[in-house]
């Protein structure tokens, strides 16, 4: 793993501080559920909670990339770290008090997924302020591989709290854990250096809010390269995301038990452990390509998962597409933080959080739609994960601009012309 950006202090400070929080936040993920499932004994309500997320995340997402790239991008990640702080320690005292409101947790939900997406877009966008353009493909691996073990370790952390302490008990210690490990980035945030907005090309205005949003969308138009990045990320989440599949594979083909728990692990842990090895992304020059390879991997490595009745195997299929999935992420994210000029930075970033957040929820939405509406989970899997081979290589084939895209490093030549 190629860990050069831990040598620049400001930027291990945030790698750190967003590490140990991360930990934390993935405890709050499965507590919040839990919690909602113990009010009201309502998968419904539990549903409910991914309303509350999303609508946040699309909208304030690409608001605040405006903001980012209209004002220091420093203070907007500190208001949003600290906001998001303030929630958790909503959810902590509702959970000490024994408020007991389902309604009072979506809210609380809501306030946390916005402070999310206020902050997400200037923390990814302040990474080409810290590092050099070739440092950034392993900065953004380091930032995945962190995410992907904190998805493993921090829920089977809250597991742990739930199976020693019981639900009750264990509900505070959770959002108790999350508020202090919490801490870590707003110091580290605290820490950085100024950013302030860059200055406009041409005489543009900097402008923040809907106008921005819209700069953002319309530079996004112009900038094929970029966009068809976004669009294949689109076409593997949406079609072959099998995530909402796995209750009814664990139950029908495994006996339920601990299977379920497996299948939701098994691509971060392909991601955590591909991304331990992950020293030679960085040196991919061909980003472009690369790209279309681990999306076309991914399609593949969930289609034949599908097909597999042995756990094991279908396991192991799953941490592939994992692995598949952190290539795809990484090499997107470099490009579009390389690519993307930095007074955009901020939009394009709210805009991936949109993608991000977005495609596996519609994801899931289809494939639960298909396994009622087409024979069952197998079917949905399977045919999900072909659909997303099938269309990645027919965008390939039909917009070449993105398979001829090649990293440029100070002191070469643009592999395209620039946006505007």
């Amino acid at each position: 793993m190629d860990l050069r950006p831990l040598r620049v202090p400001a930027y291990r400070r945030l790698w750190l501080g967003n590490a140990i929080a991360m930990f934390g936040f993935q405890m709050t993920a499965v507590a919040v559920p839990v919690e909602m499932y113990a009010l009201t004994r309502d998968s419904f309500w539990v549903g409910l909670l991914g309303v509350a997320s999303f609508v946040p995340l699309l909208v304030f997402g690409l608001w605040a990339g405006a903001v980012a790239d209209s004002r220091d991008r420093r203070r907007v990640l500190l208001a949003g770290s600290v906001l998001l702080w303030a929630s958790v320690l909503g959810l902590l005292a509702q959970a000490v008090l024994g408020v007991g409101s389902p309604a009072l947790l979506l809210a609380l939900v809501t306030v946390h997924s916005i402070a999310f997406a206020i902050s997400s877009p200037a923390r990814s966008a302040a990474l080409p302020r810290l590092l050099p353009p070739d440092l950034l493909p392993a900065a953004t691996t380091l930032n995945f591989t962190t995410f992907t073990a904190a998805a493993v370790v921090g829920p089977l952390g809250a597991g742990v709290v739930f199976a020693v302490f019981g639900t009750e008990t264990g509900l505070p210690i959770a959002y108790a854990l999350d508020a202090v490990l919490f801490l870590g980035l707003v110091v580290a945030t605290l820490r950085l250096p100024a950013m302030p907005p860059a200055p406009a090309a041409d005489g543009e205005p900097t402008r923040g809010g809907l106008a921005g949003v819209l700069d953002g969308l319309r530079y996004l138009s112009t900038t094929p390269i970029l966009l068809l990045s976004f669009a294949v990320d689109l076409v593997a989440m949406i079609m072959a995301m099998p995530r909402a599949l796995f209750p009814e594979v664990a139950e029908g083909r495994f006996g339920g038990g601990a299977a379920v728990g497996w299948l939701y692990s098994a691509m971060a842990i392909g991601a955590m452990l591909g991304g331990l090895t992950s020293g030679w992304i960085g040196r991919l020059r061909r980003q472009g390509l690369a790209l279309i390879l681990a999306v076309v991997g991914w399609g593949a490595a969930v289609a034949l998962a599908g097909l597999a009745h042995h756990l094991w195997l279908m396991v192991a299929l799953l941490a592939v597409a994992g692995v598949a999935d952190l290539v795809s992420a990484v090499v997107r994210q470099s490009m579009l933080l390389v690519y993307a000029p930095d007074r955009m930075r901020g939009r394009l970033q709210g805009v991936n959080t949109a993608v991000v957040a977005g495609g596996p929820r519609l994801g899931d939405l289809r494939a639960g739609a298909m396994a009622t509406g087409f024979g069952g989970a197998g079917v949905a899997w399977v045919g999900g994960g072909l659909a997303a081979v099938v269309l990645t290589v027919l965008l390939a084939v039909a917009f070449p601009a993105l398979r001829r895209y090649r990293r440029t490093d100070p002191g070469d030549p643009p592999s395209s012309p620039p946006g505007p």
